[in-house]
């Protein structure tokens, strides 16, 4: 599938991350990702079928099991965010079975164990904030990018 859309104003963008220190320009970009982003993890938890706990989460880290499938990019300027359900202890490893359903599935013997039908969630919650969000993370963006320099300059001018 694909999008089409036009992108006025991010190269001044750019030019303003690029004049801040690379860590501080990182924490304005994340935090601006994050809220941005807190729509999608929202919509998908209220989609999630039984349960009133916050299963999809933001997260700048996912399983090695996972990197196969994403495309994010690496590299020491790269920013990626994820929306999921972490596996491990605390999380909720079982919600992809849940997202995209089973087969049917059966033992060793032969005795059938059942499937599971596909409930979405975050594909219609993506599909319902992805036309706002890029217009969006700009205003966050320079929202950030000023509240940033007015901190830096506050803290200069006090010593």
């Amino acid at each position: 599938m694909s999008m089409g859309f036009k992108m006025t104003g991010f190269r001044d963008i750019e030019k303003a991350l690029a004049a801040l220190p690379q860590g501080t320009a990182k924490g304005a970009a994340r935090r601006s990702m994050k809220k941005q982003l807190a729509p999608v993890a929202a919509t998908a938890n209220a989609l999630w079928p039984g349960s009133e706990d916050d299963v999809f989460r933001i997260t700048s880290r996912i399983a090695a099991s996972q990197l196969g499938d994403s495309y994010a990019e690496k590299g020491k300027s790269v920013l990626n965010l994820f929306v999921g359900a972490p596996g491990g202890r605390d999380g909720t490893p079982e919600a992809h079975l849940i997202e995209f359903g089973t087969g049917p599935r059966f033992q060793k013997r032969g005795r059938f164990t059942g499937s599971v039908a596909p409930t979405p969630m975050l594909q219609p919650a993506w599909d319902i904030h992805k036309a706002s969000m890029l217009e969006g993370l700009g205003k966050e963006l320079w929202e950030e990018i000023e509240k940033t320099v007015a901190r830096r300059a506050k803290r200069s001018a006090r010593g």
